[in-house]
């Protein structure tokens, strides 16, 4: 076996995946997770070279100066997305997880208020817009104490999973499991079930992301409207609702304030709710729920 085979897993659960058995009998488990990192990206006032416009209606991203097209562009997403989806949500008495840069919760103080009101869970999205790969293990570490002192620090509560910005380190799991007192990680986009590893001989339970049900498609050409958001959605549900009435499967779903947060797309995200509240045994649920129940349910054998 080399090296490359020996710490990548083709298999997974194969054809036999273990029976979910999610609470009430659902079929479907479906987390939405609000992306706030509103204040952590890159920015020149933060001592950055450049101001960050990814994932957004477009920047000019001159090198050494603010953008200030893009600047606001993010701000509109703190100022404005975050209500605007939390007020559906709460409509229709859905809940969701907050995948929380550090450093965005503790500039806005009224959404930590908010989040603690709502019983949103909080995955720890990193401290700041960084990429993890090019850290030393020494740095990453330092990275993760910090964001995780922060989150706490801001909404007098824990963050209880790790998901990075731009992708993980090959250190970060491990980081994370030395860490302690995180219950999983999302660094993983390979399965439509949380599965355990073993990190350190200990088990450690990765609870899968996914960046097809994303509205990132809107800024990288793929979607257009509202309508387009709801029918990729409402299609990747009906999928997974049907083969979860043999094989009960987990949905995530990837919303960012200042992207779907806007007016036409949040229609569609709305839409979306409307129609999974039509159909029985769907478990809308946090992520950290996702977690515990496959903690209770599928302990590592």
């Amino acid at each position: 076996m080399n090296e490359h085979e020996a710490v990548r897993d083709f298999i997974g659960y194969g054809a036999q995946p273990p029976q979910a058995q999610w609470p009430g009998g659902a079929r479907l488990a479906i987390n939405f997770c609000l992306n706030f990192e509103e204040g952590a990206e890159l920015s020149v006032l933060d001592g950055d070279s450049i101001t960050e416009s990814a994932l957004t209606e477009g920047g000019a991203g001159v090198a050494g100066q603010r953008d200030l097209a893009a600047e606001s562009m993010f701000e509109y997403g703190s100022r404005v997305g975050f209500w605007r989806l939390d007020r559906i949500l709460a409509d229709r008495g859905m809940t969701a997880t907050v995948m929380a840069c550090a450093q965005a919760l503790a500039r806005h103080p009224q959404a930590c208020e908010r989040i603690n009101e709502r019983g949103y869970d909080v995955c720890a999205h990193g401290l700041r817009w960084e990429h993890h790969q090019g850290l030393s293990a020494e740095d990453e570490r330092a990275r993760i104490q910090q964001a995780l002192a922060l989150i706490q620090q801001s909404l007098g509560r824990d963050a209880e999973g790790w998901y990075c910005r731009y992708g993980p380190s090959p250190n970060t799991r491990r980081l994370v499991v030395e860490q302690g007192g995180l219950i999983y990680d999302s660094d993983a986009y390979n399965d439509d079930l949380p599965y355990w590893v073993t990190v350190q001989q200990q088990p450690h339970l990765v609870v899968p992301y996914s960046l097809v049900n994303n509205d990132t498609k809107f800024m990288r050409g793929a979607l257009a409207s509202g309508l387009d958001f709801y029918t990729a959605l409402r299609d990747a549900f009906d999928f997974l609702y049907e083969e979860s009435a043999h094989t009960p499967r987990m949905m995530s779903v990837g919303l960012h304030l200042r992207v779907v947060g806007h007016a036409g797309r949040a229609a569609g995200l709305a839409r979306f709710l409307d129609y999974i509240a039509t159909k029985p045994d769907v478990w809308v649920c946090r992520r950290a729920d996702i977690a515990r129940h496959w903690m209770a349910v599928h302990p590592p054998s």
